[in-house]
This record gives structure tokens, C-alpha cells and sequence, in this order.
């Protein structure tokens, strides 16, 4: 008995350590960008079109697309990106539970996100100076 828990003993300390080695990336490219974000981190944005966002996070530029044409989508200066549910985290991939809020010529707008994508940096650069957040 006491053998069994000194090799469960060792098995957990050898596991923690594991835990806290460093990574190596698997690759020597760019980074990849983040999967999740808080809408607090998003720091500038770029209305593309009607239905299209690029927003700014850190050094990631993530684009977002909404169900449809947001009014004043393009024309605001100003917009809120939020979260229902319950997870504040805004991830890649379907944007259920996102929501654009803009305020424009037409009053506060509020618009569903369909979905959301990290561009690559080849993407980034590929993009025109003005979709640039």
C-alpha cells in the first residue's frame, strides 16, 4: 500500500513538472494567432462593409461577420461588441452569442455575429490600408 502511493506520489510530481516545461513551438513561422478573446481586449476596428468588421486584438486581427446587412455598420465611429450567455469569451468560429452594438444616423443598431475568423498574417497584409483596424 504505502509502495502504491509513493508511485502515485512520484507520478504526480513528475506530471507537474512536465506541466511547467517550457514549449517549443512546432513551428519556426509566424504565430498563430489566439482562438478566444474578451470583448475589453478588442482595441480598434474597421467597418469593411454592411455585414463585415475587422477588429484589432493585441497584435491579431480577427474578421466578423454578421447575418445580414447591420445598418450603419460602415458609417459608425464607434461600436460595442458583446457576449450573451454564459461565457464572456468571444472565440473563432461560429459567433452565436455575439452581438455588434452600433449607433448611427438611424438610432442604436444591434446586430448578430455569424461568424468569426483570425486572419493569417498573409491575410493581414494582403488587406487594403483602408480595412485595416
Amino acid at each position: 500500500m504505502a509502495r502504491a502511493s509513493a508511485w502515485a506520489a512520484a507520478t504526480i510530481a513528475l506530471l507537474t513538472a512536465a506541466g511547467c516545461a517550457p514549449v517549443e513551438p512546432s513551428h519556426s513561422g509566424p504565430r498563430e494567432p489566439r482562438r478566444c478573446f474578451l470583448p475589453r481586449e478588442v482595441r480598434n476596428f474597421t467597418a469593411v462593409d454592411s455585414t463585415t468588421v475587422h477588429l484589432r486584438v493585441g497584435r491579431d486581427i480577427y474578421r466578423v461577420e454578421t447575418f445580414g446587412v447591420c445598418p450603419d455598420l460602415n458609417w459608425t465611429n464607434r461600436m460595442a461588441i458583446r457576449t450573451t450567455g454564459g461565457s464572456s469569451m468571444i472565440c473563432v468560429g461560429s459567433g452565436l452569442g455575439v452581438t455588434i452594438l452600433t449607433r448611427g444616423p438611424s438610432g442604436r443598431r444591434s446586430c448578430q455575429v455569424r461568424s468569426i475568423r483570425a486572419l493569417t498574417p498573409e491575410e493581414v497584409q494582403g488587406l487594403r490600408p483602408r480595412d485595416r483596424p
